[in-house]
């Protein structure tokens, strides 16, 4: 697994840890004990979850009234949230599955945090198709299964491509991640006492580290990337037909499902420097996670900048092009209407500040990459915010245009989100390697081998 040849060494072999001391290094983010940092971040996020389950639990009594749905508007903040949840979870399927099969072995100290990340983003977004149709417990109508009413589910409505797209990534990506960790929970076993070396034996199902095992994992995760590197081109490109399929102006567009996909990817690498950035320097794990693994992060976010740049730009050309006055005055009332802040916003973080990434200082420059992929992944919410909302709110007919404000209801849940994945990855970090030991030591001893060549 060979980055370009052209590329510098991950790390030079003179300050490359041992790859004994790769399992003390790692492993001690979970035995050492829990740090006052780690502690009031769990505490902020079980009480923003807190409060969005208070708010949900009363919309769910009162009604969506409190919701801040207006005719026309009534796909809003929850369906966009949606969206980009399903977008953010990309990203480590790109990195795990796609970067694996082209043997880009930089991969190896982020994958897992990656890995981790697309599940906890793909639990978050399955519940906003839930929270959306207000009645929570009718969730079983989108459940494609046969029952004595003879009832079967809408395939016409984009709802239930979501549920298909969404329980298929959601499969893969649990099962890759899990199969993954088998290695590193058999070390995390074998350094670890009491219950936590009880949870860790299940866990590693019975794996020695024989070479019989080890043939059927590497084969066993070369299957699942091939079987899931499809799945980053398919779901968001389902996804983006819950639009697409539709007349309304600005989504009518064969360009929904690339320009999609590219956002995904663009956002999901953004949002991989905004929780790797703090956790490497507060655990220490730059000798693992070092500025070549920040420098390369950084030129997918500014080549899928550059992509989502050429889609917003051509989604103004065919608009003009095409003639068509509706579509025209949709996208002339997303630049200058009453939601041209979200749009500029959009912009100015997705494509003008990323065009900063062209300097090799600012790509490893940490403090400014963490607050850049932190504006970026604001700019994602409005890029969803702007296709969904301007476009819902300004259709056909003049005398049926409105204005949608949201509520705080809407932003409570919408906070309760972040929070909610927040507390998934915040615990994450205390369970299981938040590193791949083991391709991390395969690594060290190949560099090691090889002179520090890749």
């Amino acid at each position: 697994m060979t980055p370009p040849a052209t590329a510098a060494p991950a790390m030079s072999p003179n300050a490359m840890p041992q790859d004994s001391q790769a399992n003390v290094d790692i492993m001690s983010v979970i035995t050492r004990g829990t740090s006052w940092q780690w502690m009031l971040l769990l505490g902020l996020a079980v009480l923003g979850v807190a409060q969005a389950a208070a708010t949900l639990a009363y919309q769910t009594y009162v009604g969506l009234g409190i919701a801040g749905y207006q005719a026309p508007v009534f796909w809003a903040v929850y369906i966009v949230t949606f969206v980009f949840w399903i977008g953010i979870g990309h990203a480590g399927t790109l990195i795990s599955a796609i970067l694996f099969l082209f043997r880009a072995k930089w991969r190896n100290a982020i994958n897992r945090s990656a890995e981790a990340m697309t599940v906890f983003a793909v639990l978050t977004a399955a519940l906003f198709p839930l929270i959306h149709i207000g009645r929570l417990w009718k969730f079983y109508f989108l459940i494609p299964y046969p029952n004595q009413r003879g009832l079967w589910v809408n395939f016409k409505s984009p709802l239930i491509w979501d549920v298909f797209a969404v329980n298929t990534y959601m499969t893969i990506s649990i099962v890759f991640f899990f199969v993954g960790l088998i290695p590193d929970f058999a070390i995390a076993r074998d350094r670890t006492t009491g219950v936590r070396k009880f949870i860790y034996t299940i866990l590693a199902l019975g794996w020695q580290g024989k070479s019989g095992q080890w043939k059927a994992h590497n084969r066993t995760v070369l299957h699942l990337s091939g079987l899931a590197t499809p799945l980053v081109l398919s779901v968001h490109s389902v996804v983006s037909w819950d639009f697409a399929m539709s007349i309304v102006p600005g989504w009518h567009a064969t360009i929904f499902a690339p320009y999609f996909v590219a956002g995904a990817v663009f956002g999901g690498f953004a949002m991989v420097m905004v929780v790797m950035i703090p956790v490497r320097r507060i655990y220490g794990l730059e000798e693992y996670i070092t500025d070549y693994h920040l420098e390369n992060m950084s030129r997918f976010i500014l080549f899928t900048s550059n992509i989502c740049g050429y889609a917003y730009a051509m989604e103004y050309f065919i608009a003009w092009y095409s003639g068509v006055e509706f579509e025209q005055t949709s996208f002339w009332l997303r630049a200058f209407g009453p939601y041209w802040i979200s749009t500029w916003c959009m912009i100015t973080f997705n494509v003008i500040f990323p065009q900063l990434l062209w300097f090799k200082k600012l790509r490893t420059n940490v403090p400014f990459l963490f607050v850049l992929c932190f504006f970026i992944n604001i700019g994602m919410w409005f890029e969803r915010y702007v296709i969904i909302i301007t476009s819902l709110s300004r259709e056909f007919i003049p005398a049926a245009w409105g204005l949608y404000i949201p509520s705080l209801a809407e932003l409570s849940v919408l906070t309760g989100s972040f929070c909610w994945f927040s507390m998934f990855f915040i615990l994450f970090l205390k369970g299981g390697p938040i590193i791949a030991i083991v391709e991390v030591k395969e690594l060290i001893i190949h560099e090691k081998a090889h002179g520090g060549a890749h």
